[in-house]
This record gives C-alpha cells, sequence and structure tokens, in this order.
C-alpha cells in the first residue's frame, strides 16, 4: 500500500513528485514540495482509490508513512 500511495502523491503533484523519491524520503510531503492544491487532489484520489473517508484534522497527513497508516485505520 504504501507504494501505491507514494504513485498518488506523484500523480496529485501533476509529476512534479517522483514516486521513488516519495517513497526514500526522510522528511513531511510539504518538505518535499507538495501543494496545498496537491493535496486537495491527493484526498480525492486516496478516497476514490481506497474507499475510505480521510480526516483531515491532525498531523498525519504530512507524511507518507502517516497517510498509510490512516488508510489503514479507515479500512478496517
Amino acid at each position: 500500500m504504501r507504494e501505491r500511495v507514494a504513485e498518488l502523491v506523484s500523480k496529485a503533484s501533476g509529476g512534479d513528485l517522483v514516486t521513488a523519491d516519495i517513497l526514500a524520503a526522510d522528511c513531511t510531503l510539504p518538505a518535499l514540495g507538495l501543494t496545498s492544491i496537491a493535496y486537495l487532489r491527493l484526498i480525492d484520489l486516496l478516497e476514490v482509490e481506497f474507499d475510505c473517508e480521510l480526516d483531515l484534522d491532525g498531523g498525519h497527513l504530512d507524511t507518507l508513512d502517516g497517510l498509510v497508516e490512516h488508510i489503514a485505520e479507515q479500512r478496517k
């Protein structure tokens, strides 16, 4: 799931962020360059892909691993 989420982050960024860089990063997605507009696209992509509703409150959306954990919780 982690790799698929990274692919969707790349897609939401319009290709500005590369999947391999997202997977290897040890920083937040905004630090990588993910914009607020890209975040909105990402949330839509994730909700459709994983058939879940993401809670936009909290810091879990700031990192790839936080997103993956949050999606996994929503799918239980």
